[in-house]
């Protein structure tokens, strides 16, 4: 369903584009890449001088390596613009302490404590914060479920509304997992 449609007049003055792809590589290795555009409907003064109408503000990707279990094996972080040139790009190599991490378990609350506020770069933070659904969807219809997990729960079930253990999706589709009455509990408290 579309939004309603607009009530005002209106202009608009900032487009921010985020794409996401995921890959499947030969090594058996997956990447999952993001990219962040901020753009202007006007001429910017920044410190470096004028941005153009239509010229990136903000042009930042992301590579995020994992395997088969979502755990980060890799990643890697570039800005071919941002505000300021020179500097937001110093903190990027910071962002491989993720390695290592799971995409499932813990990976946005530790994103947020090891580069939240000064600490690291609110646009890649930003765009890691939607790799675990990405990389979901990267797998959703290539590994077929059972093919990941052993006697754990799929890491899918209860992170969303439809994949709550107590919808009738997960009744149906995951029938081993159902739990009726569980909604409203954090996955992690069960």
């Amino acid at each position: 369903m579309p939004l309603p449609p607009v009530t005002a007049t209106r202009a608009r003055k900032h487009r921010r584009s985020l794409t996401f792809e995921g890959f499947r590589r030969d090594d058996g290795l997956w990447d999952i890449e993001g990219r962040l555009v901020d753009t202007k409907d006007q001429d910017i003064e920044l410190r470096d001088g004028i941005r153009k109408r239509g010229e990136p503000i903000h042009d930042i990707s992301v590579r995020v390596t994992i395997d088969r279990a979502m755990n980060v094996i890799d990643v890697a972080a570039s800005a071919d613009y941002t505000p300021f040139m020179g500097v937001c790009e110093r903190i990027l190599p910071d962002y491989r302490q993720i390695i290592g991490l799971n995409l499932f378990k813990g990976f946005l609350k530790a994103v947020k404590t090891m580069f939240g506020d000064t600490r690291g770069c609110a646009h890649v933070n930003e765009l890691l914060m939607a790799v675990p659904t990405a990389a979901f969807q990267t797998f959703a219809g290539d590994v077929k479920p059972g093919e990941y997990e052993s006697e754990r729960k799929p890491f899918h079930l209860d992170h969303c509304h439809a994949l709550s253990t107590d919808s009738e999706v997960v009744r149906q589709r995951y029938p081993r997992w159902y739990c009726p009455g569980d909604r409203g509990q954090k996955a992690e408290d069960r």
